[in-house]
């Protein structure tokens, strides 16, 4: 066995720790609904000292009938589907939050890879997000640039998922 600290994942470290230390400073909670980034972003959060303190649950929506079961997804939503969108991370993380009844829901969807299709949310590297709080909720969509790099697109959707949680705390992100 190593002893090597190897979880989370060495690009996750600083931000994580940032963010637990806003959350625990503020006395604020969070909750997580992630597809794409497969579970990262609430591990990462449930590896800091403490985190019972400001961690209220999270969910991987990696399927449609997942949305369906656990966040107010009906089958319409489905049948609508085209892809990741900042509409649909806002979505889940709305609904979550209400469920959860966390200061902030952060909410992620991409193409991890290593393939993907043809429109540009499609395409691997793309990822949607969102930060659900009681004053409204936050968006952003970017590429990470790694293309088909499915291992690293997952842990840069965590990483950037984390970033804007930490700007809405802080107040460095616009509605």
């Amino acid at each position: 066995m190593s002893t090597a600290k190897e979880f989370p994942p060495e690009q996750v470290r600083a931000i994580v720790s940032e963010v637990a230390s806003l959350l625990k400073e503020r006395k604020e909670s969070v909750s997580v609904a992630e597809t794409a980034a497969g579970g990262i972003i609430s591990a990462s959060l449930l590896s800091t000292p403490g985190a019972s303190g400001f961690y209220k649950g999270g969910l991987t929506l990696y399927t449609l009938p997942s949305r369906i079961a656990f966040a107010g997804w009906t089958e319409e939503n489905t049948k609508n589907y085209k892809g990741p969108t900042t509409e649909i991370v806002a979505g889940l993380a709305t609904n979550v939050r209400a469920k959860l009844g966390s200061t902030y829901t952060i909410s992620e969807s991409g193409t991890a890879g290593p393939t993907g299709g043809n429109t540009p949310n499609r395409t691997p590297g793309y990822v949607a997000l969102a930060v659900a709080t009681e004053s409204g909720t936050y968006k952003r969509e970017l590429s990470t640039g790694l293309g088909g790099d499915r291992e690293g697109n997952m842990i840069a959707f965590a990483v950037e998922a984390l970033k804007l949680l930490r700007d809405v705390i802080k107040g460095d992100a616009k509605l």
